[in-house]
Parts: C-alpha cells; sequence; structure tokens
C-alpha cells in the first residue's frame, strides 16, 4: 500500500481514464476525493472504492472509514472548482495528489470551428488545470510534499486533424506542467503529465471504425490502450518510487510517438 496516508483528488473521475486512476490510487492506500459533473456516476465510484477495499468485508472499521468522497464540479466553472476543493480539504484534512484528468472534445476543422467549441476545450481543459492546482498548492507547499499529474495528450505531441482546439489545450498542459515542476520543486512536489495515446474510452468509442482500425495499424504493440495501462503510469508518479521524476512528460501510447 504504497499511498497508504495520502490524500489524492482527481477530476474528470466519473468515467474512463479518471474513474480507472480513482480505482487504482485507492487500492494502493490513496484516500480518494472524485470530482466531476455526474453525482450518480460519483456515488457509484465511492460504493466500488469501498467495496474494493483489503479486508472491507471483513473488518467493520476498515469498511465504515471514508477512503473516498464525491464532490460535484463542473471544472470549467472558477467557483465550482474553488468550493469543491475548499469542501474536500475541510473533509480530508489536506490534498496530497493532484489527478488533473478532466477533459472534453468537441472536434471540427479549424476553419469551421465556433469559438464557443475553441473556448469551451480550452476552459476544461488547460484552465481548469491551472484553477485546481492554484486550490491544492497550499495544502502541498505546507506539508512540504505533493504530486500533481496532469493527463495530456498524445496529440498535444504531435497534433491530429480536425482537432485544433483538444491538441492546443493538450499542449498547453504540457507546457504548464513543467512551469509548475520548476516552480515547486524545491519544496519536494513533483509536476509530471501523463499523455496517452489512443485509450478505449467513451471519448474514442465515439470514433468510426474505419478511424480505429487505420489508428492500431500505426500503433507499434498492435492494440489501443485501456484506462488502467494510464492509472498504473498514474499510481507511480503519485508514489515516493517517483520521487526523483519532475517536468516529464510519460506517453502511455502502444509507441505510436517515440522519442
Amino acid at each position: 500500500m504504497k499511498l497508504d496516508g495520502r490524500v489524492a483528488l482527481v477530476t474528470g473521475a466519473s468515467q474512463g481514464i479518471g474513474h480507472a486512476c480513482a480505482l487504482a490510487l485507492a487500492r494502493e492506500g490513496a484516500t480518494v476525493a472524485v470530482a466531476a459533473r455526474n453525482q450518480q456516476k460519483l456515488d457509484e465510484l465511492v460504493a466500488e472504492i469501498a467495496a474494493s477495499r483489503p479486508n472491507a468485508a471483513k473488518d467493520a472499521n476498515a469498511a465504515t472509514a471514508p477512503k473516498a468522497a464525491a464532490f460535484v464540479i463542473d471544472v470549467s466553472d472558477e467557483e465550482q472548482v474553488k468550493s469543491g476543493i475548499k469542501a474536500a480539504l475541510a473533509q480530508f484534512g489536506k490534498i496530497d495528489i493532484l489527478v488533473n484528468n478532466a477533459g472534453i472534445t468537441r472536434d471540427q476543422l479549424l476553419m469551421r470551428m465556433k469559438r464557443s467549441d475553441w473556448d469551451a476545450v480550452l476552459s476544461t481543459n488547460l484552465t481548469s488545470a491551472y484553477l485546481c492546482i492554484q486550490q491544492v498548492i497550499g495544502s502541498m507547499l505546507k506539508q512540504r510534499w505533493g504530486r500533481i499529474i496532469n493527463i495530456t495528450s498524445v496529440f498535444g505531441q504531435m497534433g491530429q486533424a480536425g482537432q485544433a482546439n483538444y491538441a492546443a489545450s493538450k499542449a498547453g498542459l504540457i507546457g504548464l506542467t513543467l512551469a509548475m515542476a520548476r516552480e515547486v520543486a524545491s519544496r519536494n512536489i513533483t509536476c509530471n503529465a501523463v499523455a496517452p495515446g489512443f485509450i478505449e474510452t467513451s471519448m474514442t468509442a465515439a470514433l468510426s471504425e474505419e478511424f480505429k482500425q487505420n489508428a492500431v495499424k500505426s500503433i507499434p504493440l498492435g492494440r489501443v490502450g485501456s484506462p488502467q495501462d494510464v492509472a498504473s503510469a498514474v499510481t507511480f508518479l503519485a508514489s515516493d518510487e517517483a520521487s526523483y521524476i519532475t517536468g516529464q512528460v510519460l506517453g502511455v501510447n502502444g509507441g505510436l510517438l517515440m522519442g
């Protein structure tokens, strides 16, 4: 249980990569504050975390001890970010690990892209990370320990036609990661990014079958990834085992992008 005693906050935790990250962090002993817009899905996740706890069925105290809690937050709304994280800090006393995972797509060729779709993606994918970091950094500085992990994308590194807004937001997230790593390194706080490639989620489920087949052909490992593949990388970066790693972008892409 390498994260025993740590408190993690995961945004976009109601499904996909965020859901897998919350479960993985909890399995390693962390208490998890799960944040998203869907109360029902968050409540189901909290129950799933409680049920997955070691010896939960045998130990009444373990079964009832709060190991996860849901916080309904629309990360594109600054006031919700502030109030939601304030509530998490009040409940758990600290936040050691922040996983900025919330993200959306609004795909369209740039010449046809509406300004509202550009703004929505940048706000949800990039500005939210800045807001969340700003709200938790005080807790990390106070205890001189912290892990900030931003979920970016291989398309923030190599681009993708029809995703100018998404690629820009994810590339910006990499820049934010590097800047924060330098700002807080002296306080024993690391900041890294995980860049998934093609991962089987509801977001990629909307892609055409032809697109998916062509995508797999370009992946040296010959398959799409799972949310658990990403969660394993996040769990590692959140641990003491990664204490000398900061300002890095860890690609979880099956070899789609190398170097």
